[in-house]
């Protein structure tokens, strides 16, 4: 911890005096007596649990998260039917084409009800200091592989919102890159590392501390060029990965066959540089032990550009390597994943681009997750991310144009419901790093480019005098 230790020395609001601030004094004045095993030292007082909520505060953005019993709504979910369908077409705009479209548009969807659920139950047992109960379900979870419909792993959200408090607290802080003096930056994360000493050799708490500290420096970094970046920030965000780094490897990759563990370690792929193999090695680890989390397949096609530690061969190789190990899970969808984000973010991968292999993929995606989060996703990546995406590169222009064709077939075929979120996503290229002031907003953005292209795929039907009305079965034109 000598990073972070000497980092705590120069951040406002660090208890360097406490417990676990003054770890290097602490270490000098210990004596033989003190490290005997069969000599139990009282432990020292430590300051009230940040988890626990006293008073009537005002709420996180994690509270205010709909509460859901996640076992009700599994049970109740495929009961539901939520339908709204005059709401997303009521438009101060006249046109003809908006108003002869009617389609479902549920809020919250189902994914995200469920997504909610999964990270609102860990935030409730980490604030009831429940990390017994919370250990037991995020190791099930990560044990089975556990998905959402939408394809998010399960181990992943919770121990999202087993970090939520801490991590959401500081990345309000430095909402303008330099916190304020008074502004207790180092409590949460303080908190986290005393359940480590009480948890040290329980993966699933060493992942949750080690991706709060990843998802700190990353707070600390922001989103700018490395000529951007203060000192003093650069610094937080390099102690933060080096703890995040000790706590992965005191774990020695055991257990081998956790995917959450394996994804933590990718995580930290950003921290320093790793060569091509190395990165691919990682990934394919990952991606190996539950090859339904798409996540891994999208994060290992940007890491294998020229960009970050690969090249076009490298990518378009692991792309292909992928695919054949995944065949029977995806098809020919291995591939497109891969390719998913990268020739989003580049033009020259995206004019290499085996365009036939990445359009076959895209119909055994659709073909073996229907549901419709992924036709959602799918639709807008091709209609959005990529149809709305020229560079002047007239062989990546060619490709976009190629892929957001498919956009016709995804919607004509496979749409059933609308869900705005995805599409205001994917007008920016799914960003992580992405910050939002107002969600409602996004999300009505989003909603106003689906209705707008949707509406441009059927001008031919709705100049015709028909109406567009998505069901269950996909979209029917009626007459009015």
């Amino acid at each position: 911890m000598t990073h972070l230790t000497s980092l705590l020395r120069k951040l406002p609001g660090s208890r360097w005096t406490t417990q676990f601030g003054n770890v290097e004094a602490k270490l000098d004045a210990v004596s033989d007596e003190e490290v005997c095993p069969n000599v139990l030292a009282p432990e020292p007082a430590r300051a009230p649990s940040p988890f626990r909520k006293r008073g009537k505060a005002e709420p996180t953005p994690a509270e205010r998260m709909p509460t859901v019993d996640f076992e009700a709504e599994q049970n109740s979910l495929p009961d539901q039917k939520i339908r709204i369908r005059n709401k997303p077409v009521q438009y101060k705009s006249s046109s003809r084409a908006l108003n002869n479209l009617s389609i479902p548009c549920p809020d919250p969807t189902r994914e995200e009800r469920l997504r909610d659920a999964h990270q609102n139950r860990a935030l409730r047992l980490v604030r009831q200091e429940d990390w017994n109960k919370l250990i037991t379900l995020i190791t099930n979870a990560d044990r089975d592989r556990a998905l959402t419909p939408g394809g998010m792993c399960v181990a992943e959200l919770m121990a999202f919102g087993a970090r939520a408090d801490v991590v959401l607290a500081i990345e309000h802080a430095l909402l303008d890159r330099v916190p304020e003096e008074d502004a207790p930056m180092m409590r949460g994360i303080e908190a986290l590392e005393y359940v480590l000493e009480d948890y040290p050799h329980n993966y699933v708490i060493g992942c949750i501390v080690a991706q709060a500290h990843i998802d700190i420096a990353w707070s600390w970094r922001g989103i700018g060029w490395d000529v951007e970046i203060a000192p003093r920030n650069r610094e937080a965000f390099d102690a933060h990965f080096a703890r995040a780094r000790d706590i992965v490897a005191s774990f020695e990759g055991v257990p081998a066959d956790s995917a959450l563990l394996a994804s933590t370690a990718c995580a930290l792929l950003r921290g320093e540089k790793y060569s091509t193999e190395a990165v691919a090695d990682r990934y394919e680890a990952l991606i190996d032990l539950n090859p339904q989390n798409v996540a891994p397949f999208r994060a290992l096609g940007t890491h294998m550009l020229p960009r970050w530690y690969g090249s076009y061969a490298a990518l378009e190789l692991e792309a292909r390597r992928t695919a054949i190990r995944t065949q029977d899970e995806w098809g020919a969808g291995g591939y497109t994943w891969v390719m998913f984000d990268a020739i989003s973010v580049d033009d020259e991968a995206c004019a290499r681009l085996d365009l036939p292999f990445f359009i076959e993929g895209l119909r055994d995606i659709v073909r073996r997750r229907p549901e419709p989060h992924t036709v959602n996703l799918l639709a807008a990546y091709c209609a959005n991310t990529m149809g709305q995406a020229y560079s002047g590169n007239d062989a990546a222009d060619h490709t976009r144009a190629q892929i957001a064709s498919c956009a016709d077939w995804l919607v004509r075929t496979h749409l059933t419901e609308l869900h705005p979120m995805i599409w205001a996503h994917a007008a920016q290229g799914f960003a992580n790093n992405l910050r939002v002031s107002s969600a409602s907003r996004f999300a009505a953005a989003g909603q106003d480019d689906a209705l707008r292209i949707i509406a441009g795929l059927f001008k031919r039907e709705i100049a015709d005098g028909k109406h567009i009305v998505f069901t269950d079965d996909g979209p029917v034109a009626t007459a009015t």
